[in-house]
């Protein structure tokens, strides 16, 4: 099982994405492909991504039985510790007052 979400992309890489995947909310795809087709899919996100950002989660065999990759701006960021994957959040950016 496979799951990726976007945002913020171009119309031509989600209309490509649905090629390969069920599109069950809106930037959200699932399917279940191998390691192979999975790598080349998520090679064609990494090349339409543009300005946006996108997320990718997969069955794995390890201790949380997935794991994930990230591409792009996003205050969410992937950390490692003691070998296991977490979230982190960047701070919000502070909106400046202008006079």
């Amino acid at each position: 099982m496979l799951v990726i979400v976007v945002e913020n992309v171009p119309p031509r890489l989600r209309g490509r994405l649905a090629i390969w995947l069920l599109e069950i909310r809106a930037g959200v795809y699932v399917g279940n492909y191998s390691a192979k087709v999975r790598d080349y899919i998520w090679g064609q996100v990494e090349k339409g991504v543009g300005e946006g950002n996108a997320v990718i989660a997969w069955r794995t065999n390890n201790e949380a039985g997935f794991d994930f990759v990230t591409l792009g701006t996003n205050r969410r960021i992937p950390v490692e510790l003691d070998g296991a994957k977490l979230v982190s959040f960047l701070p919000a950016e502070e909106e400046k007052d202008v006079l």
